[in-house]
């Protein structure tokens, strides 16, 4: 029987943690930490979650794992202390291929400590080394930034989104998945400190997929800009008083005119916008859609900003004003503080603007919130099915007087 068979043989010590095999005396810790909220909307555990279901898990299904060589769970510990901080190990081992997916769960008391990064550095160290594999996996659910975030410190690349992947029984169907090589933990710091440098890689604290996975790992913040009128607008999610409105909006002839939204435009549009579409963007990482409203949260207006697929530090952004607002300056002040978040949140170096050419309340809008206009792209936009001259311009952070390395996120309240 190889050390690997015998649970008791293991235990790993790296940057401060203790990771061992599970006992019998820690149902009562996981118990504990799986009430967490958190943990049974991103994980697999039992929802709710009994004294039971620990007890099996640490008498029965880990043991079981590591008899059988499918999995290497370990409980993680401080070095110290032997305090339950958290889990992680391997939920899945295929010889074969000689890969093992990774998972991990932090105890809430002991978040924000880098304890899952240096946990799965660990656990993804010893697997490649003493098990002999060539490739450490990693899945998520798409909208659990927490965990991407956690697996790129660790040193992941992530690979790309698995459409209709095994879905959680409370979450969205597709997953995030990505890997981790032995070369990928060449260089990481075992204390779990990445390199702050913006230009660091993947496994940096500083990368850019690393400070837009801190950003999409928290609910979508409510910014503030201030109309020429002197009227305070909030930028904030969409939410279902918003509803009728954006019926109105939407129907509006100019909105239908410039924009392709649907004609006829029905509720069951403004439903999927809402419920759907908005939450979908945020919780895939690909941007932001903002209502704006005023002091009473009337609806006054949307803000998109959308991350170029294949650019990522360039994204573009649309906007639609409701017709009572329209003339207010409501929607320069909007596009300013939404750009402006961009740049600073999500370290945009370009942001930038189309609309059809003729649509002149659109371009005052944008030139009003600084950008240059820099020309016309013919054919450049699909307008319900024929192709329409557009008409082109950008916003910079210079013209803001920001850096695209700032990191600040002043104007934002969470």
């Amino acid at each position: 029987m190889n050390e690997y068979s015998r649970p008791d043989g293991v235990e790993i010590v790296e940057a401060g943690l203790l990771l061992r095999p599970w006992r019998a005396e820690d149902a009562a810790d996981v118990h504990r930490a799986c009430q967490d909220p958190e943990i049974q909307r991103w994980t697999r555990v039992p929802s709710p979650y009994e004294l039971e279901h620990a007890v099996e898990f640490v008498g029965k299904r880990a043991p079981q794992m590591w008899a059988d060589g499918t999995g290497a769970p370990f409980a993680v510990c401080d070095a110290a202390t032997g305090e339950l901080l958290g889990s992680c190990g391997l939920v899945g081992i295929d010889p074969a291929l000689r890969s093992g997916e990774v998972g991990y769960w932090t105890a809430p008391q002991a978040r924000g400590r880098a304890v899952a990064v240096r946990a799965t550095r660990a656990v993804s160290r010893w697997a490649l080394t003493e098990l002999g594999l060539r490739r450490i996996v990693w899945q998520a659910e798409v909208g659990n930034h927490a965990s991407r975030l956690v697996a790129l410190r660790a040193g992941f690349t992530v690979e790309g989104r698995l459409r209709l992947a095994d879905p959680h029984p409370r979450g969205a169907r597709d997953g995030w998945v990505g890997a981790l090589l032995p070369e990928d933990l060449a260089g990481t710091d075992p204390a779990g400190e990445a390199d702050t440098d913006p230009a660091a890689g993947p496994a940096g604290r500083g990368s850019l997929q690393a400070r837009r996975a801190a950003v999409f790992a928290v609910p979508q913040p409510v910014l503030f800009a201030r109309a020429a009128d002197g009227t305070e607008l909030r930028l904030r999610p969409l939410h279902e008083p918003d509803l009728d409105s954006i019926v109105r909006t939407c129907r509006d002839p100019e909105a239908v005119r410039w924009t392709t939204v649907p004609d006829p435009y029905q509720p069951s549009d403004a439903e999927f916008f809402v419920h759907e579409h908005g939450p979908t963007v945020w919780r895939r990482g690909t941007g932001a859609v903002f209502a704006i409203a005023e002091e009473s949260d009337r609806y006054a207006g949307v803000v998109e900003l959308r991350i170029s697929p294949g650019d990522p530090l360039v994204a573009d952004l649309g906007f639609v004003v409701a017709p009572w607002a329209r003339g207010r300056g409501y929607c320069p002040a909007a596009v300013l503080a939404v750009s402006a978040w961009g740049f600073t949140a999500l370290n945009l170096a370009r942001i930038e603007w189309r609309a059809n050419v003729g649509n002149t309340a659109s371009r005052r809008v944008a030139e009003k919130a600084g950008f240059t206009l820099e020309g016309t792209a013919r054919h450049a936009l699909n307008h319900r099915g024929d192709r329409m001259d557009a008409w082109v311009g950008a916003l910079l952070p210079a013209d803001l007087g920001l850096s695209t390395t700032t990191g600040s996120r002043s104007g934002e309240r969470g």
